[in-house]
């Protein structure tokens, strides 16, 4: 399905990890500001980052975006909203057995 009418392109990318107490993400940031929509895809490229338990890092590396087409971008919205309901049955309310 690669090439059928998508707009792909690499661009350089930082990507900032951190895996402390305090902490546990990793963000990806392309250059230039490049906007990611719903439905595409960033592939960063390079071998896994691997950071130990109370580190930090910052990787650049190159990634490639492909942008969805008009019918993924409107799939991925119309079912985001049914994936956001699951979190409504969270619930905050003790469970205890007496």
């Amino acid at each position: 399905m690669i090439g059928l009418g998508r707009n792909r392109f690499d661009t350089p990318c930082r990507i900032e990890i951190e895996h402390t107490h305090e902490h546990f993400h990793a963000h990806v940031e392309l250059q230039g500001g490049v906007a990611i929509n719903p439905g595409d895809k960033v592939r960063v490229h390079g071998e896994p980052i691997i950071v130990g338990f109370g580190e930090s890092a910052c990787f650049d590396r190159m990634a490639t975006v492909e942008r969805a087409t008009a019918l993924e971008r409107l799939w991925t919205k119309f079912a985001g909203h049914f994936e956001m309901t699951e979190l409504y049955e969270v619930s905050f309310t003790p469970r205890r057995t007496v």
